[in-house]
């Protein structure tokens, strides 16, 4: 099944600001974008994790890497720079 865009998304530009903090990560059966995507998904809309859309990975899939994220402090890092990225999403 092929994923449909969401506003939520990342755009090229700003994946790229952010995908070297990802390298250590461990390999996952599902591109770190799309994990990325969904997790700020999830935390944008206030999305359950059982409630993730169906094109997406497995709601699993993406709460192990967000809780991975989280416990290796990738987000409170980064807090500066997802700050910055949610406040330039629009609330629909």
């Amino acid at each position: 099944m092929i994923r449909k865009a969401y506003d939520t998304d990342l755009n090229d530009q700003e994946w790229a600001k952010i995908e070297p903090y990802f390298s250590k990560h461990r390999t996952y059966k599902w591109p770190k974008r799309v994990l990325v995507n969904e997790t700020l998904y999830v935390t944008k809309t206030g999305c359950q994790w059982r409630m993730l859309p169906h094109d997406f990975p497995l709601y699993l899939m993406v709460w192990s890497f967000f809780r991975r994220s989280m416990t290796t402090g990738w987000f409170q890092v980064n807090g500066r720079w997802y700050y910055a990225y949610s406040a330039q999403v629009p609330w629909q």
